[in-house]
């Protein structure tokens, strides 16, 4: 599976660590219940078809971006910095 990392251009998957799906970048907030923090962590949902999962660079750029793909193509759609999405950049 090649992967389209914005600063890279299209790389081997080997190349990045997968960290799970993109919800990871919304956590609870602090005053969170400890079941609410519970299912963030532990709970997560295994969905067959279009994904967006984050990844890391990390024999790369070292950058951490989000990555849309399909689960059962094995389609990647395209990547987008996290970075460029938490500032608004593009």
């Amino acid at each position: 599976m090649k992967i389209p990392c914005p600063l890279c251009g299209s790389r081997d998957r080997r190349e990045f660590y997968y960290m799970g799906a993109e919800d990871y970048l919304t956590r609870p907030d602090d005053q969170a219940s400890v079941e609410a923090l519970d299912n963030h962590l532990f709970l997560r949902d295994n969905p067959a078809g279009p994904v967006r999962d984050l990844w890391y660079h990390e024999t790369g750029c070292g950058s951490w971006m989000v990555v849309s793909r399909n689960t059962i193509t094995h389609e990647v759609y395209g990547a987008e910095l996290v970075s460029a999405r938490k500032t608004g950049a593009k």
